[in-house]
C-alpha cells in the first residue's frame, strides 16, 4: 500500500494537485493508495468545487481514486478547525484521526508527503 499524506490547501499552490496527479497514476497500475488530507488539504473533499473551464478540479480528482477503491480519509481535528462537516464531503471520503494515520503509515509500504 503505498500512503500519501497531503497538507496543502486545493488551490493556490499545486502540492496537492501534483499529489493527486501520483495517486491516480498509481491507482491506474493497480497499486493500493490511501490519500490521508490534513491541515488546509482537508478542503480538497470538499463538495460543490467550481473552477474555471479547463482548470483541474481536486473534487473530480479525488472523485476518481474513490472509483478506483481507494481510501480518502480526512484528518477531523483539521475539519473542526476549517469549520468542514462530514455532510460537505465527497462521498466515499471518510472523517478520520491520527491514530488512523498511524496504522496506516505503519501498513504502508511508501509514505510521501505533499
Amino acid at each position: 500500500m503505498i500512503l500519501l499524506i497531503m497538507n496543502d490547501p486545493p488551490y493556490g499552490t499545486e502540492r496537492s494537485y501534483n499529489g493527486l496527479r501520483l495517486a491516480n497514476a498509481l491507482a491506474k497500475s493497480g497499486q493500493e493508495v490511501t490519500v490521508f488530507l490534513m491541515a488546509d488539504a482537508v478542503a480538497c473533499a470538499k463538495l460543490g468545487q467550481k473552477t474555471p473551464e479547463g482548470f483541474y478540479n481536486l473534487e473530480k480528482m479525488l472523485g476518481r481514486l474513490i472509483a478506483a477503491r481507494s481510501k480518502v480519509l480526512l484528518c477531523g481535528t483539521c475539519m473542526d478547525a476549517r469549520g468542514l462537516e462530514a455532510t460537505q464531503l465527497l462521498t466515499g471520503a471518510e472523517r478520520s484521526t491520527m491514530d488512523a494515520l498511524a496504522e496506516a503509515t505503519i501498513a504502508a509500504d511508501k509514505v510521501l508527503v505533499f
